[in-house]
Order: C-alpha cells, then structure tokens, then sequence
C-alpha cells in the first residue's frame, strides 16, 4: 500500500475522475441544443464531484473535509439524477447508459466507504 500524498492517490478521486470523462465524452454526442443546458449540467456536477473530494482532502480538519465529502456525494446523486433525464428524453444508448450508471454507482460506494471511514477518525 502506497502513501497518499496528493488528492490525486486518492481511489475515490482517481474513479470519479473516471466518471468525469466519461460524461465529457458521452455528452459530445447530445444535439448541439443541449449545450447550454443538460450537457453543462452534467459536466458541471460530474467535474464537482472530483473537486469537492480534492478540496476536502485538502482541508486540515475532519470536519471540514467531511462537508466537502458531502457536497461531493450531493454532486453524484444530482449527476445520477441528470442521468435519468438523458435516459428518459432518448439521448442515451444501453452501452452509454449502463457504462455511465455502473462507473457512478461504483464511484458512489467508494466515496459511501471513504466519508464513514472520514467520520470514524473524525468520532475517534
């Protein structure tokens, strides 16, 4: 097991990261007319999913980084939901859909995992 010394060795981060170009790159495909809305919707809380994780890491305080943590899990759940839509409007094909629903669902267990392990240092 390595040392983590930047957000960047972070499991959950280096996931949702994943997850993040993953919308970029599925997103592409959207009529142009989305832009400005579902498209930026779903890039905007894919990429705040990751910086909420790296900002926590970078808080001093437990506390501090679990609120960061939150927002971030706040982030997926809104990109889950952003999800759905494209699904229901017609803009996802099965391989898009379960490609991103399975890389959101298993960032979203990494970082289930990564807050309780945060909250039990924090009630220690």
């Amino acid at each position: 097991m390595s040392t983590i010394k930047s957000f960047t060795d972070l499991k959950v981060w280096q996931e949702g990261h994943k997850l993040v170009l993953l919308v970029y790159k599925i997103t592409q495909g959207f009529p142009k007319q989305e832009m400005y809305s579902l498209i930026d919707q779903m890039r905007r809380s894919a990429a705040s999913i990751t910086a909420n994780i790296a900002e926590g890491f970078g808080r001093h305080s437990y506390k501090e980084k679990l609120q960061f943590y939150f927002t971030a899990q706040g982030s997926l759940t809104e990109l889950k939901n952003f999800i759905l839509i494209a699904r229901g409007v017609g803009y996802l094909n099965k391989k898009d859909l379960d490609d991103l629903v399975k890389q959101a669902n298993f960032t979203h267990q990494l970082l289930q995992g990564f807050i309780q392990k945060t909250k039990s240092i924090l009630n220690s």
